[in-house]
């Protein structure tokens, strides 16, 4: 462990818990503002206040279910236009607990080469044999559809969470619907800032019919904690029996998801929603010609900035930081080695001010 430790150290690629300092935020997942709603906090205090147990006791499957998460996974099925939706603790857990259980020796799972670590997780628990084809290219993917085998299935993103931008989804349903391969799609980085009232991507796109399996995540701008996996009912059903990550967690208490339900009410609103997306077009404006070709093209919340080297992009953080700018940067080897970055998250609640400063200081920063 100490040579692990010693080795991150040499390339500046040590992790340490950030201290909370009282910065501007351009760093949270916090997109439309929910985590700080005032009306979202009033319905998890009054569920906190309601005669039920504070912690929910047990897994869902023993003590843990309420009949209100099963209203609420009605709710999210209809919201996202699905036949059945389950409830899981985190993301995470979502996609290691579908990935994990869903395939057998047989079959094939084929994985764009960036997604989520936690996708990564379910796929090394699966018996299924596994290929990764490179980031959203089309002729890569159909050419390890061809050799594949068994059930295939195909595992991919709507909106990638270092680089900001989106698969394109279309050509790739048609591609699965040619091979007869089933389709998982993450939304996690989409939900609230895409498609009508922030369903996603595939809402925007209109093919939820066509897409087998779909995860959203609570944890980011909805500002709650859990996710869901929509997909057809025997799926569902398949989860509640097969899941591990389902069947042997502690379930979430309802007060959290009393929060996340109140947070989609308030999403639906749109006032949020239209807030975001002026300022994510007010914000790509600001780009300099200079550095346009250092900001990978996106049209969601996340903005990254690729600047080489976990030292130096280290150092450019720690200016804005040191300005009151909260600017994380994401390092090797959470991205290849050569594309460190900066990852700019914007949100409803930033002001024109904040973010013509804030490209200013980068400006002069780098040059």
């Amino acid at each position: 462990m100490e040579t692990a430790l010693a080795e991150r150290r040499a390339v500046d690629a040590l992790r340490r818990l950030p201290s909370n300092r009282n910065l501007i935020d351009f760093y949270s997942n916090d997109y439309l503002g929910l985590a700080r709603s005032l009306g979202v906090k009033k319905v998890i205090q009054a569920a906190l206040e309601d005669d039920q147990p504070l912690g929910s006791t047990g897994s869902r499957l023993i003590s843990g279910n309420r009949r209100e998460m099963e209203e609420f996974e009605v709710f999210l099925a209809k919201f996202h236009r699905s036949e059945k939706a389950l409830l899981f603790n985190s993301g995470y857990a979502a996609n290691q607990g579908l990935l994990s259980c869903m395939a057998d020796r047989h079959d094939t799972i084929i994985f764009d080469q960036l997604i989520h670590a936690s996708l990564r997780e379910g796929l090394k628990l699966s018996l299924a044999t596994h290929y990764s084809f490179r980031h959203n290219d089309l002729n890569h993917l159909e050419q390890k559809l061809q050799v594949s085998k068994g059930q295939i299935f195909v595992v991919v993103e709507s909106v990638y969470s270092m680089d900001g931008d989106e698969a394109p989804l279309i050509e790739m349903v048609e591609l699965c619907e040619k091979y007869g391969a089933a389709l998982i799609l993450d939304e996690a980085h989409a939900t609230g800032v895409l498609g009508p009232n922030g369903q996603g991507l595939v809402a925007e796109l209109g093919l939820e019919e066509r897409i087998w399996a779909r995860i959203y995540t609570f944890g980011k701008a909805l500002g709650g904690h859990g996710a869901a996996i929509c997909g057809p009912g025997y799926l569902i059903d398949y989860l509640i029996n097969f899941s591990k990550p389902f069947i042997y967690t502690t379930a979430l208490p309802w007060h959290g998801l009393a929060g996340v339900q109140a947070a989609y009410q308030e999403m639906q609103k749109g006032l949020a929603l239209e807030e975001l997306r002026q300022n994510i077009r007010f914000f790509t404006e600001q780009i300099s010609a200079s550095l346009r070709p250092q900001f990978i093209p996106s049209r969601s919340a996340i903005q990254s900035l690729v600047y080489p080297g976990n030292s130096a992009v280290r150092e450019l953080a720690k200016t804005l930081q040191d300005h009151g700018f909260a600017v994380w940067p994401i390092l090797h080897p959470t991205v290849p080695s050569g594309e460190e970055r900066l990852r700019i998250c914007l949100h409803s609640f930033n002001t024109k001010e904040e973010m013509v400063a804030l490209m200013e200081l980068i400006q002069r920063t780098i040059s």
